[in-house]
């Protein structure tokens, strides 16, 4: 495992199934059958009246260093997991495919074809785990961070909560959360890799370090600057208060709350601020924050709010609960037969899909899947699928601080299109109906 551990190839991000199977469709002969695999989700979690598309940067960069290595290559006959023959195959690999889908940063409805993947059967079922441990968790913290974007309105959110999830989850959700609509992070390796805007002063730590409150927050003002954000409730909330006008004066630049009762603690220090003549000082509030505590406090004199736990947990739905399946697979002559599962329950929708937000007014009404095309009388609409990897070449445009700032682009564009019902937060339908069009 220690070799394994030094390389940066991507496949074996993946379960063992997927490597089998390819070792039997080498021997049936199906493994070079052209093959379209999509990605949906047949609900939306409990409560949601919309999704976001989030990973989908992440899954490309990770294409494009999916490959087997000597490291990987080793394990795989050594532990007898495949055949020589199909580890001759996995040598070689490099997906040649074409992948199709919704922008990062769109919102989908149940239904909704996420991703749609191209390819020859073995290509295209070995990414069946990589695409969708990305996408199912990024998703589900870019959906609970759109809900509590939107319940905070316009006082920004930081994602805080890279300490409530592995190390690498920690960069994924970062940036999923800002796709979703937060304002930064606390992650720094978040901030290199994807150029997003990090924040972090000081914690409980650093005032117990020193000998007295006043000492701690002099330290912080003369290394940070009267701009910093100052803790208060490390003893008493309203001798902190005093303590830190006092040392900052009136030009402090902010204060931050993390325990108690809340609400009445913001209105308490926005009393205590105005009364010492701190009127632009601001406050934020942290403490296991998600979107029905951040909709608590709007009538709050809150300025901005901090997030760990509830967002990079999908706050509730830690999953998006979004799937992979085989939709449709070609004849030699090229001609494509629709495949689908019919187990009860869990069905899915065979054949190529086409799918359009119809817009009324600007604002969406219905989410239009066409199988495999759409009538042309529907009336006014958005396509929703873009070219993501054509003939194996990734589109560079949506990986890296590009792609993230095309996400949020395109996530504040088709949230604004969304009717008001969208924002509730109450259990409900979906935003918009996903209507199917079969010829």
């Amino acid at each position: 495992m220690s070799d394994l551990t030094r390389t940066d190839s991507t496949a074996f991000f993946t379960d063992q199934y997927e490597l089998t199977m390819v070792q039997a469709a080498l021997e049936s002969g199906a493994a070079h059958r052209r093959s379209l695999f999509e990605v949906f989700g047949r609900t939306l979690p409990p409560g949601r009246r919309y999704g976001v598309v989030a990973g989908t940067g992440r899954i490309l960069e990770m294409i494009r260093d999916f490959r087997f290595d000597d490291a990987e290559l080793s394990f795989l006959s050594r532990e007898k997991i495949v055949d020589e023959r199909t580890i001759d195959w996995l040598a070689n690999y490099r997906f040649s495919g074409t992948i199709r889908g919704y922008a990062e940063g769109e919102v989908y409805f149940p239904g909704s074809p996420l991703l749609t993947i191209e390819s020859t059967f073995a290509e295209g079922v070995i990414l069946e785990t990589l695409i969708l441990s990305a996408m199912n968790y990024d998703c589900a913290v870019a959906s609970a961070a759109s809900r509590m974007a939107q319940a905070a309105s316009d006082r920004p959110c930081a994602e805080m909560g890279g300490r409530r999830t592995n190390e690498h989850a920690a960069v994924a959700a970062a940036r999923a959360a800002v796709i979703g609509g937060f304002a930064s992070t606390s992650n720094l390796a978040a901030g290199l890799k994807y150029g997003l805007p990090t924040i972090g002063t000081s914690a409980h730590s650093f005032t117990l370090l020193h000998d007295s409150e006043r000492e701690a927050f002099a330290a912080q003002l003369k290394s940070l600057g009267t701009d910093t954000t100052l803790l208060l409730d490390t003893y008493d909330v309203e001798e902190a208060l005093a303590v830190a006008v006092d040392l900052g004066g009136v030009e402090l630049g902010g204060v931050r709350i993390d325990s108690g009762d809340l609400i009445e603690q913001a209105r308490e220090v926005r009393d205590g601020l105005d009364r010492l003549g701190a009127h632009d000082t601001t406050i934020t509030v942290t403490s296991d924050l998600d979107e029905y505590a951040i909709a608590a406090l709007a009538a709050s004199p809150v300025d901005s709010y901090g997030v760990g736990t509830r967002v990079v947990t999908g706050s509730g739905a830690p999953a998006a609960g979004l799937v992979y399946k085989l939709v449709a697979r070609a004849d030699e002559a090229g001609e494509w037969t629709s495949v689908a599962k019919h187990a009860t329950g869990k069905p899915s929708r065979g054949g190529h899909k086409e799918a359009l937000r119809l817009i009324d007014g600007a604002i969406a009404v219905e989410e239009a899947v066409g199988i495999p095309s759409l009538p042309d009388d529907l009336g006014e609409g958005r396509r929703l699928s873009v070219d993501l990897v054509v003939d194996g070449e990734v589109d560079e445009s949506f990986v890296g601080t590009a792609g993230v700032k095309k996400a949020c682009a395109r996530h504040d564009e088709s949230l604004a299109e969304l009717p008001r019902s969208a924002r509730r937060l109450q259990d409900g339908e979906p935003a918009i109906p996903t209507v199917f069009y079969s010829d």
